[in-house]
């Protein structure tokens, strides 16, 4: 009988957009069709796909610079107007619930630290297949921004883990500083918001570049 390989990470810690919901080109989207509403300059996708894991407030200000200030929080409602028509549209990317599935049953404690709103994320995480998956979760409009490390420093306090014991996994250099900045290791995967070679500059486990590259690595060596 072959014995259970011992865990090298208590507690795996995901982004959500892009890394688990393939929601990167919709939100490029919604960005630059709020920019038109308000008759701004359109970011192109490379400018609107950097943003994607801030919080919306700090996105919206680096994708559309030159809006006047006390516009942005009329960008944030358009924003939010084009994405919730259209959420409906959204999935997972495919296998990725068998990856979770299989990653609680080997006893690692899962978590979600994401630049979504809190409403945006309760909304998916209530379906049935995700009920429960996840022990705990913090989103931007209730602690810091990424790359600010307090996302994960409250996650790892409120689980009772050592950043030691811990690995972020996500799409973009906002969650591999945040990794860096709270101490913990980092893992990317190269099929969401950013380009691999950006990754370089960070000391990251994996770059996966598929769901089922990233299953294997996890479940092989987490």
């Amino acid at each position: 009988m072959t014995p259970i390989r011992p865990r090298r990470f208590d507690l795996i810690v995901f982004d959500w957009d892009g890394t688990l919901f393939d929601s990167t080109a919709l939100i490029v989207k919604c960005i630059q069709s709020a920019a038109a509403d308000l008759g701004t300059e359109v970011p192109n996708d490379t400018q609107a796909a950097y943003v994607i894991g801030m919080g919306l407030a700090e996105a919206l200000e680096h994708a559309v610079p030159n809006l006047a200030r006390e516009r942005y929080p009329e960008l944030g409602l358009r924003y939010r107007h084009h994405y919730f028509a259209r959420q409906h549209e959204l999935t997972l990317f495919d296998g990725t619930l068998a990856m979770l599935n299989a990653l609680k049953e080997r006893g690692h404690v899962l978590g979600v630290a994401t630049g979504k709103s809190r409403r945006g994320l309760d909304e998916v995480l209530h379906t049935v297949q995700l009920r429960g998956l996840f022990k705990a979760t913090r989103t931007a409009d209730e602690t810091a921004g990424k790359p600010h490390p307090r996302m994960l420093l409250e996650l790892m306090d409120e689980l009772a883990v050592a950043p030691g014991r811990t690995l972020m996994v996500g799409d973009t250099t906002h969650d591999l500083q945040l990794a860096a900045n709270a101490g913990t290791a980092s893992l990317a995967v190269s099929f969401g918001a950013h380009e691999p070679e950006a990754f370089e500059a960070f000391s990251t486990c994996c770059v996966a570049h598929s769901t089922r590259e990233l299953h294997d690595w996890l479940v092989a060596h987490a």
